[in-house]
């Protein structure tokens, strides 16, 4: 890890969590540092679960990050400074499949020590181990209306990560 970081524990976290997710957005990335790929995201959390410090994050089986999130057994999850706001656009609107998003040309990757992949400019990194995924079942809708978030019946696979390691730039 860059000297520019340090690991803390995620106790030490001041962030509120649901601005950090919903407002300010999260990037999830997974796969190696020869093969990745990067998603924006504002749907997630972050809490204790079994016993672990955990982040649960969704992703469409239409994203090209579902096949990296899929095979891996890590992925990390990264929070940026507003400067990085279009970065972040950027990598939620458009797909890797048809975009080389390490073209627009403001991110660096590094890779993490778990083999999975960050980005030098984020201000928080998490490096998470897949320990369980669901595929949200719309039969379980309790509220009226949830439906209206899937007109194209694509419907997320939620992914809990156990948190290993947090860094913090300095």
């Amino acid at each position: 890890m860059e000297s520019k970081y340090r690991e803390i524990k995620v106790e030490s976290i001041k962030d509120n969590a649901f601005k950090l997710i919903n407002k300010d957005w999260m990037l999830i990335t997974a796969g190696n540092i020869n093969r990745y790929n990067m998603m924006t995201a504002s749907w997630g959390g972050l809490g204790v679960l079994w016993e672990k410090e955990v982040c649960f994050c969704f992703v469409r089986p239409t994203r090209y990050t579902y096949n990296f999130m899929e095979k891996g057994s890590y992925f990390t999850i990264c929070f940026f400074d507003g400067e990085y706001r279009d970065v972040l656009n950027f990598c939620g609107t458009k797909s890797g499949r048809d975009t080389d998003k390490m073209s627009y040309g403001r991110l660096t990757p590094h890779s993490g020590s778990m083999g999975n992949v960050y980005f030098t400019e984020a201000r928080m990194i998490m490096e998470c181990r897949k320990i369980y995924f669901q595929d949200i079942n719309p039969g379980n809708f309790v509220e009226p209306g949830i439906e209206e978030y899937y007109p194209l019946k694509d419907y997320h696979r939620l992914y809990i990560g156990e948190i290993i390691k947090v860094f913090s730039k300095r």
